[in-house]
């Protein structure tokens, strides 16, 4: 390829980099990096050609010629890292060959695309299965609350603002101005008078130095703010017109980012965006990336080299040979076997597909993760079948108690691949379990597997072992601990969460759902999924993963009924009416419990055989511990457990 100017990422002799912009055409391939503007760049390739057929006494290149040279160019702009594509969004053909032509110069993980504001640029990056070229780097929710913790700072007065170390700007919140209302008058205006000052100048880079958080603030509350003049208001004066500005300043925001703590994840996530952002942003959202998804999943996947399918042929992505080539052991971060091995047995499995994204969630989803849980085992993936009209979106989760898993125990190999097996059957048998007893679950479970090579240090390292995963689909909602308080106040909204969570409390109880590793229960942690209706009102409840269920299998009810409690003490503070709310947290449990035990009367012998062809051992197998829940179901009094729930639930308040 013809180069006019210096090699991308050229440095001069003080380490800088020489050159910040590029062109690169495509009709006559060829790169310019020469100092200037892109317009200038245009010309300098154009006068060379022209150069070059004087030289071999060709005559200059027509106008037409030359406009077609120009239209097939495309804009670059360089970091000290990565080459940035500007893409026309009518014209992504042209911005895919230029990618194509970098790939020659520089790894593909140093190329990435500006314009990811358009849905016709993330579209078509979505249908190549590079997904992964427009999310950031995934951060986890504890590093999330430091980087937004750190960037506090003050300029002459206290540290209200929150700076992005990148453009410049420091942001002030509507907590950081009504902390204002406690200095003494001299320092309130010392401080106004500064903030008014940086949010009328500009730093070295072209950012505003000082702006309002969230950046989506009605325009008129900075104009509010800017117009305040301190010299002519009186003590008094002054105070109460923060104060007004403040109280307007709050409703104008969203109900959820009223919060300003990094407990609350909308508030959390808002600022973690706003302090993270930077200029030539190659980024996109996940909400941009999977419609209707979750905030929760905020920076919480990494997504990886998917695949795409052209002409009926199956191409995954080029990252994967440039890894085989290269060794690149940056490239090895992103080039993840399992992910390709899913990849891999979707498109042997399916039937046509369009295109696939994969990722994996790094990071636990729950409020409180459990320390040292395993992680990475967990994965996204968004595929669209040929024909179907719609995008699906599968949560793929991995066994936890595997081939390998086993092998790493100390096992031989043939009673790793049998216990194993076992489990397998197990987790699907404790989901029949479950639907049986009416939780609500997701409708359909596919369970799979592949082969990979066990690289762990039982002698049978390096051998090809089976892997098993379970897949089901995304279900849209919100996790019942992750809705926000400010719904609670909403008398409607608090009467259907209660009667919807009280429902599947009971359930949740009765198959003894508690964790494997802290023997805590699990409910209302991140794992039940609330949909709204169209009035925004809850509607319908998912438990999105049954794991934890028949641990507790023997212990009377009224010994750990006391922690379902905690879902309506929690919300105490919130709900206008508490009595009311939990009264209907309760009845709804009550009814749960009865109707399912009647259930089981009613049908026994449906219920007794179910497992009647499965092993029964007293030390603990499925059909043992299924006989004992229906067991103590059978036995249980209904009374004196809500008796229980409800004393835990109104002690003390």
């Amino acid at each position: 390829m013809k180069t006019i100017g210096e090699a991308i990422f050229a440095k001069d002799g003080q380490g800088r980099p020489i050159n910040r912009i590029g062109t690169l055409f495509l009709r006559t391939p060829g790169l310019v990096t020469r100092r200037g503007v892109h317009a200038m760049q245009r010309l300098a390739w154009i006068d060379a050609l022209n150069e070059e057929r004087a030289a071999a006494g060709a005559k200059p290149l027509s106008e037409v010629e030359e406009m077609a040279e120009i239209e097939s160019s495309v804009d670059l702009i360089f970091s000290d890292t990565e080459v940035l594509i500007r893409p026309d969004p009518e014209r992504m053909d042209l911005a895919f060959r230029a990618d194509d032509e970098l790939q020659k110069l520089v790894s593909k993980r140093s190329i990435r695309f500006l314009n990811t504001h358009s849905v016709k640029v993330r579209n078509a990056l979505r249908d190549r299965g590079e997904n992964w070229r427009m999310a950031r780097r995934p951060i986890s929710q504890d590093d999330m609350a430091k980087l937004i913790e750190n960037s506090r700072v003050a300029l002459s007065g206290d540290p209200i603002y929150f700076y992005n170390s990148v453009t410049g700007t420091r942001y002030v919140t509507a907590e950081g101005a009504s902390m204002l209302l406690t200095l003494e008058p001299e320092r309130l205006r010392a401080q106004i008078k500064e903030a008014q000052s940086m949010m009328t100048r500009r730093n070295r880079m072209g950012h505003v130095e000082l702006d309002i958080f969230p950046v989506s603030t009605p325009p008129d509350i900075k104009r509010r703010f800017l117009g305040m003049d301190i010299n002519l208001l009186s003590d008094p004066e002054l105070v109460e017109k923060v104060r007004t500005l403040d109280a307007d300043w709050r409703m104008s925001m969203p109900p959820e980012l009223r919060d300003e703590s990094t407990d609350n994840f909308h508030w959390r996530n808002e600022m973690c965006r706003t302090l993270t952002q930077r200029p030539n942003s190659t980024d996109a959202s996940e909400e941009e990336l999977i419609q209707g998804i979750s905030p929760e999943f905020y920076r919480q996947i990494e997504w990886l080299p998917g695949a795409r399918v052209e002409n009926g042929e199956v191409i995954f992505d080029p990252l994967w040979e440039e890894f085989d080539r290269t060794h690149d052991p940056e490239i090895a971060k992103l080039c993840d076997q399992r992910a390709r091995n899913i990849l891999f047995n979707i498109m042997r499995s399916f039937g046509e597909i369009e295109y696939v994204n994969i990722g994996r969630i790094v990071f636990s989803l729950s409020r409180h993760p459990i320390e040292g849980s395993r992680r990475g085992n967990v994965y996204i993936l968004q595929y669209r079948e040929k024909g179907s009209g719609r995008e699906d979106v599968d949560i793929i989760r991995f066994q936890k108690w595997g081939i390998a898993e086993h092998l790493d125990e100390g096992k031989d190999l043939l009673r790793a691949v049998f216990e194993a097996n076992d489990y397998s059957d197990y987790i699907l048998d404790r989901r029949l379990m479950c639907r049986q007893l009416g939780m609500h679950l997701p409708t359909h479970l596919q369970f799979g597997h592949f082969t990979e090579p066990y690289m762990g240090q039982n002698q049978y390292r390096g051998s090809t072992i089976r892997t098993a995963f379970f897949a089901r689909a995304y279900i849209h909602g919100t996790a019942s601990d992750k809705i926000h308080e400010s719904k609670f106040r909403n008398p409607a909204f608090a009467a259907k969460f209660a009667a919807l969570m009280g429902e599947a409390a009971a359930v949740d109880m009765i198959v003894g759902r508690l964790s494997t590793e802290t023997g805590e229960t699990l409910f209302d942690s991140n794992c039940e999924v609330i949909a709204l209706d169209k009035d925004g009102l809850p509607e319908t409840l998912t438990v999105t993963n049954h794991g934890g269920s028949f641990v507790n299998y023997l212990q009377p009810f009224e010994e750990f009924v006391a922690p379902y409690a905690n879902v309506v003490r929690s919300r105490a503070r919130y709900v206008q009416d508490f009595k009311s709310f939990a009264n209907t947290y309760i009845d709804a449990f009550r009814k749960s419990l009865e109707s399912v035990r009647e259930k089981y009367r009613q049908h026994r012998h449906a219920f007794d055989y179910l497992f009647v062809n499965r092993p029964f051992d007293v030390s603990g197998s499925g059909a043992y511990r299924w006989a004992k829940t229906l067991e103590r179901l059978d036995s249980c009094d209904p009374d004196a457990v809500v008796g229980k729930l409800s004393w835990e639930i109104f002690k003390e308040l």
